[in-house]
């Protein structure tokens, strides 16, 4: 096999000829349809060099992520490569020679060809995606990187083939915080979007709860009981820096503003349980609600000018939206008695929540304009604490379908419900970061 002049790579993304196709062009995949069709495609193993087993062990682990995240989106199935017509190690994958009759007639509409080369300890990627159906190539892309970085580049790769089908860059660099009590004390931990890589993130041997990512991934604001009573602490990811909220009273559930260095978060130092507008140090900008009982679980529009949050002014918790510009205050929930855990779509357009309906927890999402709810979960343990993947397009949630409470995800219309991970004891609070790139 044969590549054409490679150029240095790592960690940028750079294009093949021809360029990716634009997504608005093709819109392949509609995933505002809760009904989607998912889109067959087929991956063969990528060709290398002939006789380079080093170059085919990168090659086929490339592939297996590859198919495995393509997969994980709930967008494509994957064909079964025993039904394939063609011989991964000699069939063309520039485009030209394909044989697309070959691949529709075993169903698959979409085809991800690759090419794997390791020269002094490099390896070089070339991989593409084809409409089998149209007979085109949808996207092309080159990398290079070391042997091991086949899994960042099936990523990387991963995040184009979305793009170029729906038009959403995906979830592929965003990660998960949750807590889980496997120490023997809550603790929050962190990992890739699947369920990989998970690392303990706090380690202060008490109860620490409500994790939340700031909008450029750097920092973690959570609920700890480290000092015996309710504090917010807001920790940097990466480094050994963190502040708190220099008031008295209770402290509970923090949410970051998107798109600043701000958070709001449920504080008691002037009575009840009311939600403040911080800066991401811990002052006090100003009081956002203000209200006989409790108001908390603050949650915001991507806009950053709306929240919506979980208040009892009227006797039992419900979800209300609050114009943060107007000071108007709307009630959103009516139906049942029990509606917490507010979680804004990032596209603006629902909000998942848990609700008690015949004394089960379930999660649902609503139309923050028409009230209008749909149930997501039903029939499988209780469901709580949504929350939304960057692009919208998947739901994180805690359930104790199994017994203990696990991570669990969903599509964003309750499909494709499957078990994220398992850890010793149980896990929790699931908060989903945006798009971020960390170790």
């Amino acid at each position: 096999m044969t590549f054409s002049r490679w150029i240095a790579f790592w960690p940028v993304l750079l294009m093949l000829l021809p360029a990716s196709v634009s997504a608005a062009q093709y819109n392949y995949i509609d995933i505002s349809n809760p009904f989607l069709r998912k889109t067959p495609i087929a991956v063969p193993v990528f060709k290398v060099p002939a006789q380079d087993p080093a170059a085919m062990r990168t090659a086929e682990s490339a592939a297996q992520r590859l198919a495995y995240y393509l997969e994980f989106t709930g967008y494509f199935t994957i064909s079964d490569p025993s039904a394939f017509l063609e011989d991964p190690q000699t069939m063309d994958i520039t485009g030209v020679g394909i044989r697309y009759r070959n691949w529709t007639v075993i169903g698959a509409e979409m085809l991800v060809t690759g090419g794997v080369e390791i020269r002094e300890g490099e390896a070089q990627f070339e991989l593409r995606l084809f409409d089998t159906v149209k007979q085109k190539m949808l996207v092309g892309k080159r990398y290079r990187g070391k042997p091991d970085d086949y899994n960042r580049v099936a990523r990387r790769f991963c995040s184009e083939v979305v793009f170029a089908v729906t038009g959403s860059r995906g979830f592929f660099d965003s990660k998960l915080a949750f807590v889980s009590n496997g120490t023997g004390h809550k603790e929050i931990y962190l990992c890739d979007f699947d369920g990989s890589n998970v690392k303990q993130f706090t380690r202060h041997n008490s109860i620490s709860l409500f994790p939340d990512w700031s909008s450029d991934g750097r920092w973690i604001a959570y609920t700890t009981y480290a000092n015996k009573r309710p504090r917010i602490r807001m920790q940097h990811v990466k480094e050994k820096r963190w502040s708190g909220i220099d008031k008295p009273g209770l402290q509970a559930v923090a949410a970051w503003v998107p798109g600043q260095f701000k958070l709001a978060a449920s504080l008691s130092f002037s009575g009840d349980l009311e939600i403040y507008l911080l800066t991401g140090n811990g002052k006090v900008i100003k009081r956002l609600t203000n209200s006989v009982g409790i108001d908390g679980e603050p949650t915001w529009a991507p806009d950053g000018k709306r929240l919506a949050f979980v208040s009892r002014r009227a006797g039992n918790p419900q979800i209300y939206i609050l114009d943060t510009v107007s000071g108007r205050v709307q009630r959103l929930t009516f139906e049942g008695r029990y509606n917490t855990q507010p979680s804004w779509s990032p596209k603006g357009d629902r909000i998942a929540y848990s609700a008690m309906k015949s004394g089960v927890i379930d999660i649902f999402t609503i139309d923050p304009e028409s009230g209008e709810a749909v149930q997501l979960t039903e029939n499988q343990g209780s469901n709580e604490a949504p929350t939304w993947s960057p692009d919208g397009s998947l739901i994180a949630f805690s359930s104790t379908r199994e017994g203990k409470s696990r991570i669990y995800v969903m599509t964003a219309y309750g499909t494709d419900q499957r078990r994220l991970l398992t850890l010793p004891g149980e896990q929790t609070n699931p908060k989903w970061s945006p798009n971020i790139v960390t170790p």
